[in-house]
C-alpha cells in the first residue's frame, strides 16, 4: 500500500477507535455517573499509555518551558472537552453527538487563520460558513426537542479546537506520547476529584468490560491518530475522519436504536461536504504553490 492509502486506513482506524469508545462509554450511562465512568476508564487508559511510552522508548517528562505551559493547557482544554462531550453522550443519541463533532476540521482551520496566521481564501471561509449552517441545523435552538445537551457538544468542539490548535504549538523537542499520557492522566485526576462529590456505584460485569473496551479503543485511537500524522498528505488522509459519523450511525442503530431525524441528517451531510471541500481546496492550494516554488 502506498502512504496515502495507509494513512487513510489509520485515520479510517482511529474514528471507529474513537466511536466505539463514544459507544462503550454511553452503554454504562444507566449504571454510573460520567465522573466514575470517565475515572475508571482514565485509571485503566493511562497506565496502558505510560506502559506503551516504556516499551517505545523512555518516558520523557522533562520539557522546555515554553511547552510545559502549552501541555498544560492542552490538558486543560482536554478535560473541559470531556466533561462537555461525555455529559452529552449520557442524555444525547450518539449520531447527533458525533455529527456536531464534525465540525471540528472546520473550527481547526478558521481558528488557524484567525490565531496562527494561517493562508485562508474566502472559498475555503464561505465553506467554513455553510458548515457551521450545518451544525444549526443538527443543534436547532429553540425548536422543539432541543436540548442543553447539543449546546455542550458545540463547546467541546471549541473545547478540542483549542487542544488541537495548541497541539500544534508543541514544539519536536516533547513527545506525542507525553502529550496524550498528561492530557489522559489529566482527565483522570479531574474525574476523581468530582467522584469525591458523588456515591460509588457498584460496577457490573457487563459495565467493566464495556469501560475496559473504552480503555483500549482510546488508547488506539490515540495510536492510529498519531500513525495518521505522520504517514502520507493530510488533504487526502483528512476526509477519511468523517467515517467516525458512519460508524456512528451504525452503532446508534444497533446498540441504542436511535436514528436521526432528516434535519439532522441534512446537517450533517452539509459539514461533512464543507469539510471535505475544504480539504481540496487546501491541497490544491499546496499543490498550486509547490509548483510556482519549482
Amino acid at each position: 500500500m502506498s502512504k496515502n492509502v495507509r494513512g487513510a486506513l489509520f485515520m479510517a482506524l482511529s474514528m471507529a477507535a474513537f466511536t466505539l469508545n463514544d459507544a462503550m462509554m454511553k452503554s454504562v450511562s444507566d449504571e454510573m455517573s460520567m465522573f466514575q465512568a470517565l475515572f475508571l476508564r482514565g485509571a485503566f487508559s493511562t497506565a496502558l499509555m505510560v506502559a506503551l511510552a516504556v516499551a517505545m522508548g523512555p518516558l520523557t517528562l522533562r520539557l522546555p518551558r515554553r511547552d510545559r505551559t502549552l501541555v498544560a493547557l492542552r490538558t486543560l482544554a482536554e478535560i473541559a472537552a470531556a466533561w462537555f462531550f461525555i455529559t452529552a453522550l449520557f442524555n444525547m443519541p450518539l449520531a447527533n453527538a458525533s455529527a456536531i463533532m464534525q465540525a471540528l476540521p472546520l473550527t481547526v482551520t478558521l481558528a488557524g487563520a484567525v490565531f496562527l496566521g494561517e493562508a485562508v481564501g474566502w472559498r475555503r471561509l464561505l465553506a467554513i460558513l455553510i458548515g457551521f449552517v450545518g451544525v444549526m441545523l443538527i443543534v436547532r435552538p429553540g425548536a422543539e426537542g432541543f436540548t442543553i445537551y447539543s449546546v455542550y457538544v458545540v463547546i467541546a468542539v471549541v473545547c478540542v479546537t483549542v487542544r488541537d490548535l495548541t497541539a500544534r504549538m508543541v514544539s519536536e523537542e516533547t513527545p506525542s506520547t507525553t502529550v496524550a499520557i498528561a492530557a489522559s492522566f489529566g482527565v483522570w485526576v479531574f474525574a476523581g476529584v468530582g467522584l469525591t462529590t458523588e456515591e460509588w456505584q457498584p460496577v457490573s460485569l457487563g459495565s467493566a468490560i464495556a469501560l475496559a473496551g473504552a480503555s483500549i479503543t482510546i488508547v488506539g485511537a490515540y495510536l492510529f491518530s498519531i500513525l495518521t500524522m505522520r504517514i502520507g498528505e493530510i488533504a487526502f488522509i483528512a476526509p477519511f475522519r468523517y467515517t467516525s459519523l458512519l460508524w456512528a450511525l451504525l452503532l446508534g442503530l444497533v446498540v441504542f436504536g436511535d436514528w436521526p431525524d432528516s434535519l439532522t441528517l441534512l446537517g450533517a451531510a452539509i459539514v461533512v461536504a464543507t469539510g471535505i471541500f475544504s480539504f481540496r481546496r487546501e491541497q490544491k492550494l499546496a499543490a498550486e504553490a509547490a509548483k510556482a516554488a519549482q
